[in-house]
Protein backbone atom coordinates (compact mmCIF):
# COMPACT_ATOMS: atom_id res chain seq x y z
CA UNK A 1 0.00 0.00 0.00
CA UNK A 2 1.30 3.04 -1.01
CA UNK A 3 2.51 5.55 2.02
CA UNK A 4 1.78 9.62 2.34
CA UNK A 5 3.77 12.22 4.27
CA UNK A 6 0.72 13.79 6.24
CA UNK A 7 1.24 17.16 8.36
CA UNK A 8 -1.02 18.22 10.83
CA UNK A 9 -1.36 22.03 11.32
CA UNK A 10 -2.38 22.60 14.83
CA UNK A 11 -1.71 19.90 16.41
CA UNK A 12 -1.33 20.64 19.63
CA UNK A 13 -5.04 21.70 19.61
CA UNK A 14 -8.40 19.74 20.91
CA UNK A 15 -9.25 18.75 16.95
CA UNK A 16 -5.26 18.39 16.68
CA UNK A 17 -4.82 15.75 18.89
CA UNK A 18 -7.93 14.00 17.66
CA UNK A 19 -5.86 14.03 13.95
CA UNK A 20 -3.70 11.96 15.48
CA UNK A 21 -5.67 9.52 17.55
CA UNK A 22 -8.11 8.68 14.38
CA UNK A 23 -5.24 8.67 11.68
CA UNK A 24 -3.87 6.10 14.34
CA UNK A 25 -7.18 3.73 14.73
CA UNK A 26 -7.99 3.81 11.13
CA UNK A 27 -4.37 2.90 10.01
CA UNK A 28 -4.53 5.37 7.52
CA UNK A 29 -0.67 5.15 5.34
CA UNK A 30 1.30 7.37 7.01
CA UNK A 31 4.27 7.16 5.96
CA UNK A 32 6.11 10.02 7.67
CA UNK A 33 4.06 12.47 10.62
CA UNK A 34 5.02 16.29 10.68
CA UNK A 35 3.61 17.76 13.31
CA UNK A 36 2.88 22.04 13.29
CA UNK A 37 1.65 24.54 15.75
CA UNK A 38 2.83 28.25 16.74
CA UNK A 39 5.74 29.32 17.99
CA UNK A 40 4.96 28.54 21.65
CA UNK A 41 4.18 25.07 20.79
CA UNK A 42 7.19 24.33 18.95
CA UNK A 43 9.63 22.23 20.64
CA UNK A 44 7.00 19.98 22.54
CA UNK A 45 6.28 16.67 21.76
CA UNK A 46 3.98 14.79 20.79
CA UNK A 47 3.21 10.89 20.50
CA UNK A 48 1.97 8.64 17.52
CA UNK A 49 2.26 5.09 16.69
CA UNK A 50 4.31 4.73 19.37
CA UNK A 51 7.14 7.27 18.38
CA UNK A 52 7.35 10.65 20.07
CA UNK A 53 7.63 13.57 17.16
CA UNK A 54 8.80 17.16 17.64
CA UNK A 55 6.84 20.11 17.31
CA UNK A 56 7.93 22.46 14.98
CA UNK A 57 6.69 26.14 14.09
CA UNK A 58 4.05 26.13 10.80
CA UNK A 59 5.95 28.24 8.52
CA UNK A 60 5.64 28.99 4.81
CA UNK A 61 8.56 26.35 4.39
CA UNK A 62 6.84 23.60 6.55
CA UNK A 63 5.44 21.44 3.49
CA UNK A 64 8.40 20.39 1.72
CA UNK A 65 7.41 16.64 0.05
CA UNK A 66 4.47 16.43 2.49
CA UNK A 67 1.32 14.94 0.41
CA UNK A 68 -1.67 15.82 2.56
CA UNK A 69 -1.69 18.33 4.59
CA UNK A 70 -4.51 18.72 7.60
CA UNK A 71 -5.25 21.65 9.09
CA UNK A 72 -6.71 23.06 12.26
CA UNK A 73 -5.37 26.08 13.75
CA UNK A 74 -7.97 29.08 12.58
CA UNK A 75 -8.98 30.50 9.85
CA UNK A 76 -6.62 33.40 9.96
CA UNK A 77 -3.40 30.60 9.80
CA UNK A 78 -5.29 28.79 6.62
CA UNK A 79 -5.48 31.81 5.14
CA UNK A 80 -2.02 32.96 5.84
CA UNK A 81 -0.28 28.99 5.04
CA UNK A 82 -2.57 27.09 3.27
CA UNK A 83 -1.59 28.25 -0.52
CA UNK A 84 2.03 27.60 0.68
CA UNK A 85 1.59 24.15 1.36
CA UNK A 86 -0.73 23.93 -1.90
CA UNK A 87 2.53 25.82 -3.88
CA UNK A 88 4.64 22.95 -2.29
CA UNK A 89 2.52 20.20 -3.75
CA UNK A 90 0.63 18.98 -1.12
CA UNK A 91 -3.31 18.89 -0.64
CA UNK A 92 -5.01 20.71 2.05
CA UNK A 93 -8.22 19.60 3.84
CA UNK A 94 -8.83 22.65 5.87
CA UNK A 95 -11.02 22.30 9.09
CA UNK A 96 -11.71 25.88 9.79
CA UNK A 97 -14.10 28.88 7.55
CA UNK A 98 -11.36 30.13 5.78
CA UNK A 99 -12.57 28.82 2.45
CA UNK A 100 -15.84 26.81 3.14
CA UNK A 101 -17.62 29.22 1.11
CA UNK A 102 -15.09 29.78 -1.54
CA UNK A 103 -16.79 28.89 -5.09
CA UNK A 104 -13.39 27.05 -5.97
CA UNK A 105 -13.32 25.08 -3.14
CA UNK A 106 -15.20 22.31 -2.77
CA UNK A 107 -16.86 21.60 0.76
CA UNK A 108 -17.01 18.17 1.89
CA UNK A 109 -19.00 15.42 4.00
CA UNK A 110 -18.10 12.34 2.16
CA UNK A 111 -20.88 10.38 2.71
CA UNK A 112 -23.07 13.23 1.16
CA UNK A 113 -21.46 14.46 -1.72
CA UNK A 114 -17.84 12.97 -2.57
CA UNK A 115 -18.32 13.30 -6.16
CA UNK A 116 -17.58 17.19 -5.95
CA UNK A 117 -13.61 16.66 -4.30
CA UNK A 118 -13.36 16.03 -8.30
CA UNK A 119 -13.33 19.74 -8.48
CA UNK A 120 -10.69 20.77 -5.97
CA UNK A 121 -7.67 22.89 -7.09
CA UNK A 122 -5.61 21.96 -4.01
CA UNK A 123 -8.02 23.22 -1.47
CA UNK A 124 -10.29 20.98 0.18
CA UNK A 125 -12.94 22.59 3.44
CA UNK A 126 -14.49 20.46 6.17
CA UNK A 127 -17.76 22.37 6.94
CA UNK A 128 -19.28 23.37 9.84
CA UNK A 129 -19.04 20.63 13.03
CA UNK A 130 -23.34 21.05 13.23
CA UNK A 131 -23.26 20.96 9.82
CA UNK A 132 -21.44 17.94 9.11
CA UNK A 133 -23.70 16.32 11.93
CA UNK A 134 -27.03 17.22 10.09
CA UNK A 135 -26.67 17.01 6.39
CA UNK A 136 -25.41 13.12 7.69
CA UNK A 137 -28.67 12.84 8.49
CA UNK A 138 -30.64 15.01 6.08
CA UNK A 139 -28.78 12.92 3.04
CA UNK A 140 -31.00 9.65 2.96
CA UNK A 141 -34.12 11.51 3.27
CA UNK A 142 -33.18 14.02 0.85
CA UNK A 143 -32.79 11.06 -1.39
CA UNK A 144 -35.96 9.86 -0.95
CA UNK A 145 -37.74 13.56 -1.54
CA UNK A 146 -35.82 17.06 -2.29
CA UNK A 147 -36.21 18.72 0.56
CA UNK A 148 -37.56 21.95 0.42
CA UNK A 149 -37.21 23.60 4.15
CA UNK A 150 -35.16 22.96 7.40
CA UNK A 151 -35.89 24.20 10.97
CA UNK A 152 -33.01 23.30 13.09
CA UNK A 153 -32.19 23.97 16.88
CA UNK A 154 -28.69 22.79 18.02
CA UNK A 155 -27.68 22.13 21.59
CA UNK A 156 -24.04 22.46 21.14
CA UNK A 157 -21.36 20.79 23.52
CA UNK A 158 -18.78 23.25 24.95
CA UNK A 159 -15.98 21.68 23.85
CA UNK A 160 -16.80 23.20 21.04
CA UNK A 161 -15.39 26.16 21.85
CA UNK A 162 -12.27 24.44 23.19
CA UNK A 163 -10.03 23.69 25.88
CA UNK A 164 -10.90 26.55 27.71
CA UNK A 165 -14.86 26.60 27.53
CA UNK A 166 -14.62 22.61 29.07
CA UNK A 167 -12.09 24.33 32.07
CA UNK A 168 -14.96 26.55 32.74
CA UNK A 169 -17.68 24.40 32.61
CA UNK A 170 -15.87 22.37 35.18
CA UNK A 171 -14.75 25.24 37.24
CA UNK A 172 -17.94 26.83 37.30
CA UNK A 173 -19.53 23.17 38.34
CA UNK A 174 -17.47 22.42 41.17
CA UNK A 175 -18.13 26.13 42.75
CA UNK A 176 -21.76 25.44 42.35
CA UNK A 177 -22.13 21.89 44.40
CA UNK A 178 -19.79 23.80 46.47
CA UNK A 179 -22.03 26.60 47.37
CA UNK A 180 -20.03 28.69 46.27
CA UNK A 181 -21.88 30.76 42.89
CA UNK A 182 -19.79 34.08 44.15
CA UNK A 183 -16.73 33.03 42.88
CA UNK A 184 -18.16 32.20 39.45
CA UNK A 185 -16.09 34.09 36.75
CA UNK A 186 -17.11 33.90 32.95
CA UNK A 187 -14.50 33.82 30.58
CA UNK A 188 -15.11 31.97 27.07
CA UNK A 189 -18.84 32.68 27.30
CA UNK A 190 -20.76 35.62 28.43
CA UNK A 191 -23.16 34.12 30.61
CA UNK A 192 -22.16 31.20 33.61
CA UNK A 193 -22.83 28.01 31.39
CA UNK A 194 -23.21 25.45 34.29
CA UNK A 195 -26.61 24.53 35.02
CA UNK A 196 -27.79 27.14 32.25
CA UNK A 197 -27.89 27.37 28.16
CA UNK A 198 -27.27 29.96 26.49
CA UNK A 199 -28.84 30.74 23.00
CA UNK A 200 -26.42 32.24 20.79
CA UNK A 201 -23.00 30.92 19.42
CA UNK A 202 -21.07 33.33 18.06
CA UNK A 203 -21.59 37.05 16.88
CA UNK A 204 -24.87 38.06 15.92
CA UNK A 205 -25.32 39.76 12.64
CA UNK A 206 -27.58 42.12 11.35
CA UNK A 207 -30.00 39.98 10.56
CA UNK A 208 -30.48 39.21 14.09
CA UNK A 209 -29.09 35.78 13.27
CA UNK A 210 -25.57 34.67 14.39
CA UNK A 211 -22.63 33.86 12.45
CA UNK A 212 -22.77 29.91 13.66
CA UNK A 213 -26.50 29.60 12.64
CA UNK A 214 -26.20 31.32 8.92
CA UNK A 215 -22.86 28.81 8.22
CA UNK A 216 -25.64 26.43 8.86
CA UNK A 217 -28.08 27.87 6.48
CA UNK A 218 -25.37 28.68 3.69
CA UNK A 219 -22.86 25.47 4.04
CA UNK A 220 -26.22 23.23 4.14
CA UNK A 221 -27.00 25.17 0.67
CA UNK A 222 -23.74 23.99 -1.06
CA UNK A 223 -23.16 20.64 0.07
CA UNK A 224 -26.83 19.49 -0.71
CA UNK A 225 -26.56 22.01 -3.77
CA UNK A 226 -29.39 23.50 -3.84
CA UNK A 227 -29.19 27.49 -3.36
CA UNK A 228 -33.39 27.36 -2.87
CA UNK A 229 -33.58 25.21 0.56
CA UNK A 230 -35.51 27.54 2.78
CA UNK A 231 -33.43 26.79 6.46
CA UNK A 232 -33.79 28.41 9.64
CA UNK A 233 -31.31 27.71 12.69
CA UNK A 234 -31.12 28.32 16.30
CA UNK A 235 -27.55 27.26 17.86
CA UNK A 236 -27.43 27.25 21.87
CA UNK A 237 -24.56 26.27 24.00
CA UNK A 238 -25.38 23.53 26.79
CA UNK A 239 -23.93 22.79 29.72
CA UNK A 240 -22.38 19.12 28.12
CA UNK A 241 -18.85 18.42 27.25
CA UNK A 242 -18.71 16.49 24.26
CA UNK A 243 -21.02 15.76 21.33
CA UNK A 244 -23.75 18.21 19.84
CA UNK A 245 -27.49 17.29 19.17
CA UNK A 246 -29.81 19.06 16.73
CA UNK A 247 -33.46 19.20 16.96
CA UNK A 248 -34.38 19.25 12.92
CA UNK A 249 -37.80 19.40 10.87
CA UNK A 250 -37.56 19.06 7.54
CA UNK A 251 -40.68 19.67 4.28
CA UNK A 252 -40.06 17.65 1.31
CA UNK A 253 -41.72 17.87 -1.93
CA UNK A 254 -43.20 14.62 -1.52
CA UNK A 255 -44.33 13.12 1.63
CA UNK A 256 -42.13 10.70 3.60
CA UNK A 257 -43.58 8.38 5.77
CA UNK A 258 -42.08 7.67 9.35
CA UNK A 259 -41.18 3.82 8.40
CA UNK A 260 -39.74 4.65 4.93
CA UNK A 261 -37.59 7.28 7.16
CA UNK A 262 -36.46 5.00 9.34
CA UNK A 263 -35.25 2.07 6.90
CA UNK A 264 -33.13 4.93 4.74
CA UNK A 265 -31.36 5.75 8.01
CA UNK A 266 -31.20 2.44 9.28
CA UNK A 267 -28.87 1.58 5.49
CA UNK A 268 -27.30 4.41 5.43
CA UNK A 269 -23.37 5.32 5.93
CA UNK A 270 -22.35 7.00 8.84
CA UNK A 271 -25.61 6.59 10.38
CA UNK A 272 -26.55 4.63 13.37
CA UNK A 273 -30.40 4.21 14.11
CA UNK A 274 -31.72 4.73 17.94
CA UNK A 275 -35.58 5.34 17.57
CA UNK A 276 -38.31 3.22 19.64
CA UNK A 277 -39.80 5.30 21.65
CA UNK A 278 -42.00 2.71 23.42
CA UNK A 279 -39.49 1.34 25.15
CA UNK A 280 -37.75 5.45 25.26
CA UNK A 281 -34.94 4.56 23.16
CA UNK A 282 -33.35 7.71 21.57
CA UNK A 283 -29.42 8.81 21.24
CA UNK A 284 -28.32 11.31 23.87
CA UNK A 285 -24.91 13.04 23.93
CA UNK A 286 -23.48 10.44 25.96
CA UNK A 287 -24.14 7.40 23.29
CA UNK A 288 -22.45 9.61 20.35
CA UNK A 289 -19.19 10.35 22.59
CA UNK A 290 -16.27 9.14 20.93
CA UNK A 291 -18.39 7.51 18.18
CA UNK A 292 -17.90 8.29 14.61
CA UNK A 293 -21.47 7.88 13.39
CA UNK A 294 -23.93 10.02 13.65
CA UNK A 295 -27.19 9.00 15.58
CA UNK A 296 -30.37 9.72 14.67
CA UNK A 297 -33.86 9.42 16.61
CA UNK A 298 -37.32 10.14 17.90
CA UNK A 299 -38.58 10.40 13.84
CA UNK A 300 -41.84 11.14 13.80
CA UNK A 301 -44.37 13.35 11.28
CA UNK A 302 -44.53 16.81 11.66
CA UNK A 303 -48.28 17.40 12.60
CA UNK A 304 -47.65 21.62 11.43
CA UNK A 305 -47.36 20.57 8.08
CA UNK A 306 -48.77 17.91 4.87
CA UNK A 307 -44.89 17.09 4.08
CA UNK A 308 -42.68 17.63 7.11
CA UNK A 309 -40.98 15.33 9.05
CA UNK A 310 -39.05 15.59 12.52
CA UNK A 311 -35.92 13.81 14.07
CA UNK A 312 -33.21 14.49 16.36
CA UNK A 313 -29.61 13.50 16.24
CA UNK A 314 -26.17 13.82 17.78
CA UNK A 315 -22.78 13.53 16.88
CA UNK A 316 -19.07 13.87 18.08
CA UNK A 317 -19.17 17.67 17.05
CA UNK A 318 -14.86 16.88 17.80
CA UNK A 319 -14.67 13.41 15.57
CA UNK A 320 -17.67 13.18 12.76
CA UNK A 321 -17.96 17.20 13.07
CA UNK A 322 -14.01 17.45 12.44
CA UNK A 323 -11.30 15.85 12.87
CA UNK A 324 -12.93 12.55 11.55
CA UNK A 325 -14.58 13.79 8.12
CA UNK A 326 -11.50 15.49 7.47
CA UNK A 327 -9.54 11.97 7.68
CA UNK A 328 -12.80 11.01 5.53
CA UNK A 329 -12.18 12.91 2.98
CA UNK A 330 -8.63 12.33 2.66
CA UNK A 331 -9.12 8.24 2.21
CA UNK A 332 -11.72 9.31 -0.31
CA UNK A 333 -9.01 11.20 -2.01
CA UNK A 334 -7.02 7.83 -2.06
CA UNK A 335 -9.48 5.45 -2.91
CA UNK A 336 -10.42 7.82 -5.89
CA UNK A 337 -6.87 7.99 -7.00
CA UNK A 338 -6.34 11.97 -6.55
CA UNK A 339 -3.16 11.70 -4.21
Amino acid sequence: MKEYNVAIAGVTGAVGSVFLSILEERKFPVKNLTALASARSAGKTIKFNNEKIEVKELKNDSFKNIDIALFSAGASRSLEFAKHAVDSGAVVIDNSSAFRMDPSVPLIVPEVNSEAILKHKGIIANPNCSTIIMVVALKPLNDISKIKRIIVSTYQAVSGAGAKAISELKDQTEKMISGRENEIKCGVFPVRIAFNVIPHIDVFLDNGYTKEEMKMVYETRKILQDENIKISATTVRVPVFTSHSESVLIETENKINVEDARKAFKKANGITLMDDFEHLIYPTPLDSSNKDNVFVGRIRDDISSENGICFWCVGDQLRKGAALNTVQIAETMIKKGLI
